[in-house]
């Protein structure tokens, strides 16, 4: 099965929750068994699995990433989105994600997020089924 493509439309910043696109190109997939990875093709976004029952966290994730990657005005990159890249280096781009009997082997409370880090924007996003 190709990689199937996603575009989303992203906030300044924000994670979204792609968990529900992840598992039905699993279930279209018609693989029972093996892994799903999910990429992001952009260099200031990313792929993250956290917590998706509370919404706080990911206030609280974007927060902390704020702290840990602030603007500062020694950045020499033109654009001024070297924030962005950090966050999105620090949070990688790609997540594996093991699935069986059809069904991804995320813990009770995960879930699967697009970290948008300099929007708005139109993104992409990847899903790619392998079965064994």
């Amino acid at each position: 099965m190709e990689a199937k493509r996603f575009t989303i439309h992203t906030p300044r910043e924000d994670f979204i929750n792609i968990t529900r696109s992840v598992q039905e190109t699993i279930t279209q997939s018609g693989a029972k068994s093996g892994i799903a990875i999910v990429w992001c093709s952009h260099t200031t976004a990313g792929i993250t699995v956290n917590e998706n029952a509370d919404p706080d966290v990911v206030t609280d994730m974007l927060h902390g990433l704020d702290l840990a990657y602030p603007d500062r005005p020694e950045f020499r990159h033109m654009e001024g989105n070297s924030a962005a890249h950090l966050k999105s280096s620090a949070m990688g781009v790609s997540k594996t994600i093991p699935f069986e009997n059809g069904k991804m082997l995320l813990g009770i409370w995960q879930g699967i997020y697009f970290c948008e880090f300099d929007g708005p924007r139109t993104r992409h996003y990847y899903v790619k089924v392998i079965e064994g």
